[in-house]
């Protein structure tokens, strides 16, 4: 059974989006203030009318109003009478608030494990020697079944492999002190940016992005991102990240009625600027792909010419606002953004896009064959949720009573690579845990010591790690003593030849699943 078209504006006739189609990916473009959020609010509040859940991030604090119903003001007024939609009421939508720093919403982490090499670097802004070093890291850690969970994690072991780098250089390649020092200046970094927050346990549990309410409707899960705007590399890298967990978890569906999930990627120019083409490859294969697993992929920015070319081919679905003409650069994107179109007899698309009103659009979307629809020159429809934000009050009330409240809050810290790179064996054998101020701090490690190990030069230093330690995905609980118990639950024994799982774009770079 098909799920009813989405009405998005009206034209020479209804622009209907069609559900079937929406997984095809799309695009919202135009200059700022031409009306880019209200669309992207009325295709969010569509969606979840229909069951769909949807993740999109607030970037400039003005959509938390989604959650709650219009108000009936002259302007609304009057394009619901100029679009005539009599069935038209005011309604909000469900809303989870996830915040990176835990503030305006439920906390949301990864783990440095889930996070991978590939991304990791592109976030520390490494170079490809220090990428390789960080990959040396990953690799140690993956082999010896060290936790990479949060940021001490991470430190620790960059340590133990510069105090090792001989033995570990004659197995695995160059580890040079300058580029541990990179890494380790990078991470101080990212802990003042909030990395210190974002890296730690319970992980987000993909599964709490892909709810409906009691009626039926598909959560919208609202990213509080105003003051991850701050640090654009950052924003852009979190949403990538989370856009390759979704492909490599979500199973293949293949085409649906509707998606399972639509993922608006606001500020999507911050995702491409610098983007090496290796990594730019893998993107375009995750947008690609991402398709069969359900979730609809939407890039929302000022200029297509933001979005590269492969990227930019697979967004079938396309709402373009108007674009400015000041220089002969603006004019050329025009007669770019013009001939993606296909092209209507009654219609200049390149005279229109400069002449479109606020809230008025150029709409192309894909028919039930899937091929581009004629473009035609729409007036967006109002959304039946507030439009700007919300009080904190409201907000907080609407936290509280949250599917995933309390989920998130405590921070849940666990052993792993830290906690074993600090044991030390007492004169019973066993291990014990030793500051790091204290001299030697991964000297005599677990019974022989790091030093000897480089010394004898066998198989790295490598051979006094643990082996066959637990691994984990860091998933979310239900409660303080169920995040234990799951994450415990969900870790698989690392063996010889298996390394600890992690994110999409780092297992297509070298890194294996299981």
């Amino acid at each position: 059974m098909q799920a009813q078209p989405i009405l998005v504006g009206r034209g020479e006739s209804d622009v209907l989006l069609l559900p079937q189609m929406a997984n095809r990916h799309g695009l919202i473009a135009g200059a700022t203030g031409t009306g880019k959020t209200i669309t992207l609010q009325v295709l969010a509040e569509s969606f979840s009318a229909r069951g769909v859940p949807v993740f999109l991030a607030d970037v400039k604090g003005d959509l938390a109003g989604i959650s709650q119903p219009g108000q009936s003001k002259p302007r609304i007024d009057d394009r619901i009478r100029q679009l005539k939609l009599d069935d038209f009421n005011f309604s909000g939508c469900p809303v989870t608030f996830w915040d990176v720093f835990g503030t305006q919403g439920h906390p949301v982490r990864a783990t440095i494990s889930e996070m991978g090499p590939v991304l990791l670097s592109r976030l520390l802004q490494l170079n490809e020697t220090q990428s390789g070093v960080l990959n040396i890291v990953f690799k140690v850690a993956d082999e010896h079944g060290l936790l990479l969970l949060d940021l001490k994690d991470l430190r620790a072991l960059l340590t133990y492999v510069a105090e090792n780098a001989a033995a570990f250089t004659t197995r695995y390649g160059n580890v040079s002190a300058a580029s541990v020092g990179a890494i380790q200046r990078g991470l101080m970094t990212l802990e003042q940016q909030g990395g210190d927050r974002f890296f730690a346990e319970p992980a987000l549990n993909l599964d709490d992005l892909l709810q409906t309410d009691s009626r039926g409707h598909g959560v919208i899960n609202l990213l509080a991102a105003e003051k991850l705007m701050l640090a654009p590399r950052v924003y852009a890298t979190f949403l990538l990240w989370m856009l390759s967990e979704l492909f490599e978890n979500l199973p293949e569906v293949g085409d649906l009625p509707q998606p399972k999930l639509v993922f608006f990627f606001d500020e999507a120019h911050l995702l491409f600027d610098d983007m090496p083409p290796a990594l730019l490859d893998k993107v375009e294969q995750v947008v690609r792909l991402v398709r069969s697993k359900g979730v609809g992929v939407y890039f929302v920015t000022q200029n297509p010419q933001d979005i590269p070319d492969a990227v930019l081919g697979q967004l079938g679905n396309r709402v373009q606002h108007a674009l400015r003409a000041f220089t002969p650069k603006d004019q050329k994107a025009i007669r770019a953004a013009a001939e993606t179109f296909r092209p209507n007899p009654k219609l200049d698309t390149q005279s229109v896009l400069t002449e479109l009103a606020v809230g008025e659009a150029l709409v192309s979307f894909l028919d039930e064959k899937g091929q581009p629809g004629m473009v035609q020159r729409t007036l967006i429809c109002p959304p039946r949720s507030q439009i700007g934000p919300i009080t904190p009050g409201q907000r907080q009330q609407l936290m509280a009573t949250s599917i995933v409240a309390g989920v998130y809050e405590k921070v849940v810290d666990r052993e792993s690579a830290f906690e074993k790179l600090s044991q030390t064996p007492d004169t019973d054998g066993e291990p014990t845990k030793k500051p790091a101020s204290e001299g030697g701090f991964f000297a005599n490690l677990f019974g022989s010591g790091a030093a000897s190990a480089t010394r004898s030069g066998t198989n790295g230093g490598a051979t006094h790690l643990p082996r066959n330690e637990p691994r984990s995905r860091g998933r979310q609980p239900d409660s303080l003593v169920e995040t234990v118990a799951k994450s415990a639950a969900r870790t698989v024994g690392s063996t010889l030849g298996r390394e600890i799982l992690r994110g999409v774009l780092g297992s297509i770079f070298g890194g294996r699943r299981r």
